[in-house]
């Protein structure tokens, strides 16, 4: 069994196989006309359950020849024109090549004699995006594995600066669109249930700035501690941008911490016509970036940042057998010093690769696209009288519905929706996300693929008007 290992022996064989699974996935790339396939879950999970793990095939190309049914055949593709759903973005050959690297090579970031030109390229990439974002001679971060992590880490120290004796009285502030993780990572720091206060938002789904003034002061009022506000460059469901100077004179009028959660909007950062759009973002004490949601990069790809390199003192632990005190005197740079995780991946490479071979205005000029694509599906959903549009993207989500002209209740609209959504991706034609505006059911263009066109958008549209008519039709005949 060791000639599966990969050493100086096995080099031809680790070439032979590598190239075997890049030319099954090249041709299938290649040969993909829809970005699924609408399997069903009770069809697909048979063929999983019958195959035996305790009975290996003993060669590449028979294991290949079972994952192309299992997998390959079946999979989810992104880099489809007409995935449309989720914040998944189609990734850049320089990022896949950074792949195959470091999955071989197999360096740990967690210190510096796992890792040696590791530690200092992932380094200069965190120096780098901070000076993107403007945080300042003293800025730091370090890798994470997304966004949710990220937003945890920033939130861990918030809690630690807030240097509070008593975590019940502490409260964090995010508008009530704001990223799931938010109240997940307050209940993980062991904050209690009601310690995110939820700011409404505008008509444009921005977080209100008057309403935050006001629950900060409530706050203060109550005897209450203000940890942390989380400002959001990019909302999930709309891509909408909170007011971020506005919250940073607050933040820094109530001495609050102030989180920015980039993970979607950090794109701008590199954009050669939209940056401004992220004006404020400097002034932040910490910063999510997801480099795999707008930076064209492959899972996982995130950091955290933040404005002071000593707040991160409060991920740092100490182990003998790892990052003793000592090597802190002697300039070893371990980067475990700053993480939540110990051993980790060296996803950085990707984004280094990328940024060699294409510049950072190369994904600034993809991103750029997808911005102006989901301007133009605006503008097609606002003339088009089947649909209804929530509000003028600020990023590259479009958030409707169908809205039948003979339907008046509001729960038949919200079922054929629902339905349309499900019989599209049954039919794996396109792929379109779901979610809700108050109690009502919309459905959600994400425009993260540049080879997306307005064509397509029509096309996806024509496809739910056409599922959810039917829908509709069949219910009266059926009610009749």
């Amino acid at each position: 069994m060791r000639t599966h290992l990969l050493n100086d022996t096995t080099a031809d064989r680790y070439r032979r196989s590598v190239t075997e699974g890049i030319e099954r996935v090249a041709a299938k790339l290649a040969a993909t006309d829809r970005p699924f396939t609408g399997i069903a879950v009770d069809d697909l999970a048979p063929r999983i359950d019958r195959i035996d793990l305790d009975r290996p095939l003993h060669d590449t190309t028979a294991v290949l020849d079972e994952l192309e049914e299992v997998y390959l055949r079946d999979a989810v593709y992104f880099h489809h024109p007409r995935y449309l759903a989720h914040l998944n973005c189609p990734v850049v050959i320089p990022a896949v090549l950074g792949e195959a690297v470091l999955s071989a090579v197999n360096s740990s970031l967690d210190t510096w004699d796992q890792s040696a030109g590791g530690t200092l390229i992932e380094r200069k990439l965190i120096d780098w995006t901070n000076e993107r974002v403007g945080l300042g001679p003293a800025a730091d971060g370090v890798f994470t594995s997304g966004g949710s992590q990220s937003n945890l880490q920033a939130l861990l120290l918030a809690r630690e600066e807030a240097k509070s004796d008593n975590p019940a009285k502490l409260r964090i502030f995010a508008s009530e669109v704001s990223h799931f993780s938010v109240k997940k990572s307050a209940k993980l720091l062991g904050l209690s249930a009601d310690s995110v206060v939820s700011v409404p938002v505008d008509h444009d789904k921005r977080m209100q700035t008057v309403a935050l003034a006001r629950e900060l002061d409530r706050c203060k009022r109550d005897g209450l501690v203000p940890m942390a506000v989380v400002a959001t460059a990019g909302t999930t469901d709309f891509g909408s941008i909170d007011p971020l100077p506005e919250i940073a004179e607050l933040c820094s009028q109530y001495g609050v911490w102030m989180h920015v959660d980039a993970a979607y909007g950090c794109g701008l950062l590199t954009s050669l016509r939209n940056r401004d759009r992220l004006g404020g973002i400097e002034r932040a004490d910490s910063v999510t970036v997801d480099y795999h949601k707008s930076f064209f990069q492959p899972v996982s790809s995130s950091a955290l940042l933040v404005r002071d390199t000593a707040t991160l003192r409060h991920a740092t632990y100490h182990a003998e057998y790892l990052n003793p005190r000592r090597m802190v005197q002697e300039r070893i740079p371990n980067q475990v010093d700053k993480s939540l995780q110990t051993t980790r991946r060296f996803d950085a490479l990707k984004l280094w690769m990328t940024l060699r071979v294409m510049g950072a205005d190369g994904i600034g000029e993809l991103f750029d696209e997808v911005c102006d694509l989901a301007e133009e599906g605006w503008r097609i959903l606002a003339a088009d009288p089947r649909f209804d549009v929530v509000v003028r993207p600020s990023l590259s989500t479009l958030v409707f519905r169908h809205i039948p002209s003979a339907v008046t209740d509001p729960a038949d609209i919200d079922r054929a929706n629902l339905y349309a959504r499900k019989a599209l991706f049954a039919s794996g034609d396109a792929v379109v996300a779901g979610t809700k505006v108050g109690a009502r059911q919309y459905l959600k263009f994400t425009l993260l693929n540049p080879e997306t066109t307005a064509d397509d958008i029509t096309a996806v549209l024509d496809l739910i008007a056409g599922h959810a008519e039917q829908y509709l039709g069949e219910s009266l005949d059926r009610a009749s």
